[in-house]
């Protein structure tokens, strides 16, 4: 380790987050690397050690003999500033090398919120901020992950983008640099040639063109040889692809310390809200026996007393009942507990219940996501206060008391009628648990968190606009009003963070500078309520000319262009505009089990569980 790196550690909090040297950690020797990457997350160690995509990625380019992937995290408030006292440029953790002597740094954008991070951890790194400043000497800089999907905010500090699945796309790119370096080609020959490989976006060979209104008049690829749009990467097989079962084992605490088993990608159901949804679409699954033997040897290799079974929707896992069985022949007399994300309320039965509660006693998570039934069919959220009745049931008969409920205020036709309704939701839940007579001794506790509605890409909401600040603001206090009784508690999220939140999701190239004067005024950890400054976005927005109501709380016109009609995420816009049509009818589109309702996602291949042939 550098001495320098050595001194400062004694002067921070959780130093274990900078050092490397954990086991699982990768050693390659560097001078017979021929691409180096520096795989970055931007936010805390402890939040990136959790993400099961990084160590996916890690693994599957360090595979390659000669690529070496490193990993870098965001340093806390308190190391940047011992770091800059030092004259220390961030490091990757393996090798300790500055980011700036890597050839490609990477980052994952799970969120928009950690835009401002992206820019802390370049200034960190002493690289420019902008593509257009960065010439031969400086490393490429890649982006991938969900918010890409919308890439055009910080698309002027990115070389490229990676969009969509990264465990074959990666390699590959990986592969065209190793051989253009060779060949002697510049950076610019490079870029060329990558945004040929299907995946690839470099956003400076494309023009965007705008109207005096200010929305797009266009979208233009500068050459002829590359792609109008850039459809999204996917992995068809899942069950042959690369799967890291011999992670890296943290020094010290993380969100997360479990075995994370991926059961599918993709998802049947059809929130109008939900992003994911759409972009991890077509539904792809895995087979219990892969997922058994990859449990037993992750087991082996880390010691983890917990297993969870990740997806959007575990539920809907075909063979989840075969692989509960499966992992409960084994993971019973090792202690080992079985846990499942937030349940669908429809697909909770008492036959799942009895398998989780085998080993831990814990609460539960369910997600009507609004409080009547009215506003439920909006946004095809098929299920009814019955199926979370009946479910909250199951889950009393089985001594759980604590359950957890997830709402968002400002959907799409929302009235206060809707806003009361979740209080009246919750009460019935409560008054459901006394009138159990299999219910625990102990008191029962509902939690309702109560998110902001979001208008996000590729979802049949994306022309939304969102409740104005004043408006979501006056629905949370009164949803306030009507929670009584003390078996209730509410949480809900801060409308300041939804709106730049809002913000960002739907903006444009313009946005970059907003970004770039943001993080000059100190923005950064944006996700952390004690990072985050409203007020200090407000000024960036103002100071570069962005009115965040263009962008947050305007509807959008279903024949304008969008800023992310650059991507093909495999769904197409007429299925996204069938879906927002039937939200404002209040009719519901069935699951994908029941019928195909004909998303074009199928188009990528990798044949969809449910919709075996393509369709458009």
């Amino acid at each position: 380790m550098d001495r320098k790196i050595e001194a400062i550690l004694k002067k921070v909090s959780k130093p274990g987050r900078y050092i490397g040297g954990e086991i699982g950690e990768i050693i390659k020797d560097k001078e017979r690397m021929n691409c180096r990457w520096a795989f970055c997350f931007p936010d805390t160690y402890e939040i990136g050690m959790s993400n099961l995509g990084l160590p996916i990625l890690y693994g599957a380019l360090n595979q390659m003999e000669n690529v070496w992937c490193e990993r870098c995290y965001a340093p806390w408030p308190d190391m940047a500033e011992e770091m800059k006292k030092a004259g220390l440029l961030l490091w990757a953790l393996e090798s300790g090398d500055p980011l700036v002597n890597f050839d490609i740094v990477a980052f994952t954008l799970q969120y928009e919120q950690c835009y401002s991070n992206v820019l802390y951890m370049l200034k960190l790194a002493g690289i420019p901020l902008y593509a257009a400043e960065r010439g031969e000497e400086w490393p490429i800089l890649i982006g991938g992950g969900p918010a890409t999907y919308n890439p055009e905010p910080v698309a002027p500090f990115f070389d490229v983008f990676s969009i969509g699945e990264g465990e074959e796309a990666l390699p590959e790119f990986a592969r065209l640099y190793i051989k253009m370096r060779k060949e002697g080609a510049s950076k610019e020959q490079f870029l060329h040639e990558a945004a040929k490989i299907p995946g690839f976006y470099v956003p400076s060979l494309y023009e965007y063109t705008y109207k005096e209104d200010g929305t797009i008049a266009a979208i233009t690829p500068k050459y002829d040889d590359i792609p109008k749009k850039i459809v999204k990467r996917i992995i068809r097989d899942l069950d042959g692809v690369y799967y890291p079962t011999r992670p890296v084992i943290p020094y010290i605490e993380t969100v997360h310390s479990r075995i994370m088993l991926e059961t599918f990608r993709g998802c049947i159901r059809g929130c109008r809200f939900c992003q994911a949804c759409n972009i991890y679409r077509p539904v792809r699954e895995k087979k219990a026996k892969t997922l058994d033997r990859y449990a037993r040897e992750l087991y082996a290799n880390t010691g983890y007393d917990e297993i969870s079974l990740t997806s959007l929707s575990i539920s809907d896992y075909t063979e989840l009942p075969c692989l509960t069985d499966l992992l409960l022949s084994w993971t019973d007399d090792e202690k080992i507990s079985i846990s499942l994300p937030s349940q669908r309320v429809d697909a909770f039965t008492k036959e799942l219940m009895e398998k989780i509660s085998s080993v831990r006693k814990s609460g539960l998570t369910f997600a009507p996501e609004a409080g009547t039934q009215r506003l439920r069919d909006v946004i095809n959220k098929c299920v009814n206060e019955e199926d979370l009745l009946r479910a909250c049931n199951v889950a009393f008969d089985y001594g759980k008391s604590t359950v957890k409920l997830y709402f968002m205020s400002g959907l799409p036709t929302e009235t206060f009628e809707d806003i009361e309704g979740i209080a009246r939701l919750a009460e019935s839940v409560v008054t459901a648990f006394y009138r159990n007579p299999n219910r625990p001794k102990t008191a029962p506790m509902v939690t309702i968190s109560v998110s902001c509605f979001i208008p996000k890409p590729f979802t049949p909401f994306q022309w939304e606009k969102q409740d104005d600040m004043a408006l979501l603001e006056e629905k949370q206090a009164h949803l306030g009003s009507f929670i009584r009784g003390k078996h209730i508690r509410y949480t809900w999220h801060d409308a300041k963070q939804s709106r730049v939140e809002a913000v960002l999701a739907k903006g444009d190239r313009r946005m970059a500078k907003a970004l770039v004067r943001a993080s000059e005024l100190g923005a950064k950890f944006d996700a952390w309520d004690e990072f985050f400054d409203y007020d200090l976005y407000m000024r960036a927005f103002e100071e570069t000319g962005i009115d965040p109501s263009f962008y947050a709380n305007r509807e959008i016109g279903e024949d304008e262009i969008l800023p992310w009609d650059i991507i093909d995420c495999g769904v197409s816009k007429s299925f996204l505009l069938r879906e927002r049509h039937k939200a404002y009818r209040g009719e519901t589109t069935g699951n994908c089990a029941e019928h195909c309702a004909g998303c074009g996602a199928n188009k990528l291949g990798g044949d969809c569980t449910y919709c075996p042939k393509p369709r458009s």
